[in-house]
């Protein structure tokens, strides 16, 4: 499939993008997975919620609110550039936080489907034969976990391709920077002429997702099958 040099721009800032979200919030994902399932604390049903909002806020929202924050002269962005340069907004650092922050909901909640699943029976007998907490969490806790922490990762990925509402509102749609593969069919469906290349990215997109699906299902079943499940 022959595409032009701003369509493999796209796609691979798009593949750069999605990669590095997922990446920077899967520890984060797991912590805060196994703290809503084995933590009690006032606050714990807010924080859930909380974690829960980008799946129910349109995406144009939390672009919003990411700008205000991570914007050059937001509370935190603003901080970040003063005293190390850092920016965010209108730069390919912003469409991978974006990224992460929409697909997180779906890591954290195929994470912690996972981890509730895991018997504390297990764990709490490698406590009484003297494992300590960090011994059970590597050794017990983690691989058992594993089939979520995986499917979590896939579909945090795939949310990641298909990000657009945030990314174009937080950080532009900028060529070469910002201008992942829905961001690049958005121009392209509005330019004359442009259908061809945007049927050719929205194939690449379809086939991208289905790639990460079948890995993910083959990837799962290998570890169930290495646990015996």
């Amino acid at each position: 499939m022959f595409l032009s040099d701003p369509e493999w721009q796209a796609v691979l800032l798009s593949l750069r993008v999605s990669s590095l979200a997922v990446l920077f919030s899967l520890p984060l994902g797991i912590l805060i997975a196994w703290v809503l399932v084995r933590c009690q604390f006032p606050g714990k049903a807010l924080l859930d919620s909380i974690i829960h909002l980008p799946l129910v806020l349109p995406p144009v929202v939390v672009g919003y609110l990411l700008l205000v924050v991570m914007g050059r002269h937001g509370v935190v962005g603003g901080w970040l550039y003063d005293w190390f340069g850092i920016s965010f907004a209108f730069s390919w650092r912003g469409a991978v936080l974006a990224a992460a922050v929409m697909s997180f909901p779906l890591m954290v909640r195929a994470i912690r489907l996972a981890l509730e699943a895991v018997d504390m029976r297990l764990e709490q007998a490698a406590r009484t034969l003297g494992a300590g907490k960090w011994r059970v969490f590597w050794t017990i806790t983690l691989p058992l976990t594993l089939p979520g922490i995986i499917v979590g990762t896939v579909l945090a990925f795939a949310r990641s391709l298909g990000e657009f509402g945030a990314t174009i509102t937080f950080v532009s749609n900028i060529p070469g920077e910002t201008r992942t593969i829905p961001s690049a069919m958005y121009t392209l469906i509005q330019t004359p002429g442009g259908e061809s290349a945007a049927a050719r990215l929205c194939l690449i997109s379809i086939g991208l997702a289905l790639v990460s699906l079948l890995i993910s299902e083959w990837l799962a079943r290998q570890s169930r099958k290495r646990m015996g499940g």
